[in-house]
This record gives C-alpha cells, structure tokens and sequence, in this order.
C-alpha cells in the first residue's frame, strides 16, 4: 500500500485535460477508453447520500477478529452504544458537537503554547485553560473492582489520567447510565498514600497539584468545556475480558463530578503519560495497542491491548514514526508531509506541517489543518464538486453542500502523506462530514494561525486500524480495519 509521494500536480491541470477530453469526443467523434474511465472513476468514491447521516439501528461490524485483551468500541451517542437510551433525548446537535469540538482544540493549543504541561505542574488551572475532553468520542466498557462493576468510558488518546464516578457523591455527580461505582462493595480497591510516588505523578497527568487527606491522595481535573472530576486516587483490578485481568491500576474515584460526558461513567486516559492505561499495562501489553473507529454511530470498532498478532483484517499496515516534543511529552505527534486529492498530491510546502508540528487524537472530531494546508485542500475539493450546489457553513465547517435531491454523490478521494512516505487513503465518511442531507461539509477546518499545531481527528480514522507501538516509536495505519 506504500506508494511514492507524487510529483505535485495543479488539481485544475487534471480538470482541463478531463474537460478538454469531453470536448473532442463530442467534436471528433472521440471517446474516452475503458482505461481512461476507470482512471478517472478510481480518483472518486461513488456513494449514496444517506451513508453520511445517522442510522437509528445497530449493525456491529463483522470484520474484526480480534480475542484477548480487547474492548468493542461504539460512539457514545449512536444506537450500537449502551447510553444509547440516556441519550436519545440529550444528544447534542451536530453544531453542538462542532463546538465542543473547538474547545477541546483551544485546550490543546493552549497548553501547547503556554508549556503549561511542564512548568505549571503545580498550579491549579482555571477551567478555560484545562485539560482537553471532546464530545464527539467513543467509548469502551470494562469491569472495576472484585466483584467487577460494568462501566462505559470515554476512550481518549489526549487524556493521560483515567477516572470514573464513584460513591459517595459526596459534592455531586452528573447522570450516568451504569450503576455508580461504590470502592466500599470491591474487595481489591486501595486508596494511594500521599507519599506514594503515584501521587506525586498526579501534578502532570491533571495539571493540579493533589491535596492530601490523612495520608489518603485526592484528585482534581479540570476540562476546557468547565467539567471536572475530583475525588480519591486509588487503585482497582480491572477487567477487560475473561482471563484479561489486571491488578493494582491507579485511577481517579471521583465524588464530586459535572460536566457533558454524554452517560459515560468517566473517562479512560490513552496517552503516553507514565498514569495512561498504556503506560500502567505496559509490563503486560508492551507500550503497544490499537483501535479502529467505526464509520458510522451505527456500528463498532475495537480497542485492543498489546500487539496480538497484528491487525485482524489482513491489510497490510504501514508504520511511521512517533515523535518526541518537550512542550507536550504525552502527545502522539507524527509527520504530516503532503496531502492528496483526487490522486493528485497538493502544493504545500512540508515546511507548513513543520511549523508546529503534528498530532493524532481519538478524542478531537474534526481534523484542524494550518491555514496554508487547509486553503489548497478547500480549493481543489471545491473545484472537484462544482456539480454540486454548495450551502451555508456549518459551525466551524466552511464548505457544504445541499444534496438533498441526490441519491448517490461521487466526491474526490483524499489521502494523507505521511513520515517515512506512506500513504493512507481516508474512507468516504472521512472526507464528508453531516449536518443533514442538506448541509454536507468538507470535514475539514484551517486553524486560527501557522504557529498552532495539526491534529488528525477521529473522523478521518474512521475504518482504519490505527496502531500504537509506543515502545517502538512508530505509528501504524491499515485500511479496513472494522466497518
């Protein structure tokens, strides 16, 4: 599946020789071959309409295999998702979710710029400049403590702490679908010390210094949308199958919690942090785990500790490096190098990803691009639908479309250039994004300025198996990874 990045080609250039084609078919009495029709037709995804918009029917995927240590994974408000019923009458509209989606993008900007993951560790941080958390996520059920309780948690690559609710709710807790859980009714939950080095660790994970009550570790977290949880560190046996079990897991037991977490009972941390589900399994599942998101609420996907044998689907993955960046240590940064269209590599300059460099994130919806990536992309999709009529913008997506009267809709094919020159192809839920059958956008949004970072959001993961061997250092994607 790896291909050589190709030489930059204007997008117009191929339009004109379509167009100029047609026209001496229709003078000369020319016709376009076989070969140069399936040409252009591969360049294009054919699909109906109704692909993009919410289905109200479970259809789990059937294309992943995997056994062992390993999660379904479904969107919190689609029907495939255990809050489905909590949600039916408080799922956000599809602009609230853009602009939920724009905090959590402000959160990681801001703590990108300020450092703040470094040099505030013990500062208390005001809840517009917290940790980021998104709306449009994905969540996983595991088992708590002995016996286990069933908990949904939001499953978050940019989050390095895991937490859930817990009783007493001594402050408040927001409504959640799964029974709380209660430490007082396990058999296996501790609470940490405060002289424990776990605790001490607390300062990076949340950006909170923890406090301490007779010798007992507590917690506070704050959100960029004004949630938080705070509560007891402790730690808890979790269950992630039969025979998958895991014990001495240090997380948050949250007493006193609020926010818009969809149902969800908490939130289970991803990244590379020394308290990540990732770090703390690590002796185990080796710094290595993978995920794939579905393409529609309707479906599932998987997230799966350790390498088992690689991706379930027989697609052949290819790997580029992760990197390292002092300001945010926990964060998966990569290289964008080059983005396609219509098979057709677009004219930025690699210095524009370089600028601020590149993030991959489970937790952010749409992909931001730095404005001189962002503008040729817009530029050669547009032109690539003029056959369409385009429509007012929604929230944070500027170019859409009204394709109510369609049935089917062909659209360009987007890939991503990667480091290491591997190129992966985004399925067609990737590249447009549904308000309605009548605003259809560009799945796409510029950031404000060059300084601030890419992050390539979990829409455009969605259907690839997206692999993590941290303790290899590289990244691995693979197409058709679930459905």
């Amino acid at each position: 599946m790896a291909t050589p990045i190709a030489s930059s080609t204007s997008i117009s250039f191929l339009s004109y020789v379509s167009l100029f084609l047609l026209l001496c078919s229709s003078k000369n009495g020319y016709a376009l071959g076989g070969g140069e029709k399936k040409a252009l037709q591969s360049h294009f995804h054919t699909v109906q309409v109704n692909y993009f918009l919410s289905a109200f029917v479970c259809s789990p995927s059937t294309k992943d295999k995997r056994k062992g240590a390993s999660l379904k994974v479904v969107h919190k408000y689609g029907p495939c998702s255990h809050l489905h019923e909590h949600n039916k009458e408080n799922a956000p509209t599809v602009t609230e979710i853009l602009r939920r989606d724009q905090y959590r993008v402000n959160s990681i900007q801001s703590q990108l710029s300020q450092n703040s993951l470094k040099e505030s560790k013990a500062t208390t941080i005001s809840a517009n400049s917290g940790k980021s958390i998104g709306t449009g996520n994905y969540i996983a059920r595991i088992g708590l403590g002995t016996p286990k309780t069933d908990l949904s948690l939001i499953i978050d690559t940019g989050s390095d702490f895991t937490w859930t609710q817990c009783q007493p709710c001594f402050g408040s807790c927001y409504p959640q679908q799964d029974p709380i859980y209660n430490p007082s009714l396990s058999s296996t939950y501790t609470n940490t010390t405060c002289s424990s080095h776990q605790c001490s660790q607390l300062s990076y994970a949340t950006s909170v210094a923890p406090r301490c009550f007779t010798n007992t570790c507590f917690y506070g977290i704050n959100y960029g949308d004004s949630s938080f949880s705070q509560g007891f560190f402790g730690s808890e046996t979790i269950t992630f199958a039969p025979f998958y079990v895991i014990p001495n897991f240090f997380f948050g037991c949250g007493e006193y919690n609020d926010g818009l977490f969809g149902g969800a009972a908490g939130l289970i941390g991803l990244s590379r942090n020394s308290l990540s589900l990732v770090s703390q399994t690590s002796s185990k599942y080796g710094n290595y785990f993978s995920y794939c998101l579905p393409s529609k609420t309707s479906s599932s996907g998987h997230l799966t500790l350790g390498n088992g044998g690689g991706n379930s689907t027989g697609s052949s993955l290819q790997f580029t490096p992760l990197l390292s960046n002092s300001k945010a240590s926990s964060l998966y940064f990569f290289d964008i190098i080059g983005i396609k269209v219509s098979g057709q590599t677009l004219s930025i300059p690699q210095s524009v990803f370089k600028t601020a460099g590149s993030i991959i994130d489970s937790g952010t919806v749409i992909t931001r691009l730095p404005p001189a990536a962002y503008t040729p992309l817009r530029t050669a999709f547009r032109q690539q639908m003029k056959q369409y009529p385009m429509t007012q913008a929604l929230s944070i997506l500027d170019t859409c479309y009204d394709l109510s009267k369609y049935s089917t809709v062909s659209i360009p094919k987007i890939s991503f250039l990667f480091g290491d020159n591997i190129e992966v192809p985004l399925a067609a839920n990737g590249i447009l994004y549904a308000g309605n059958a009548s605003q259809v956008c560009l799945a796409f949004a510029g950031n404000t300025a060059a300084s601030d970072v890419a992050i390539f959001g979990n829409v455009q993961q969605q259907t690839l198996d997206v692999v993590y061997d941290v303790a290899g250092g590289k990244l691995g994607f693979g197409s058709g990874g679930c459905s």
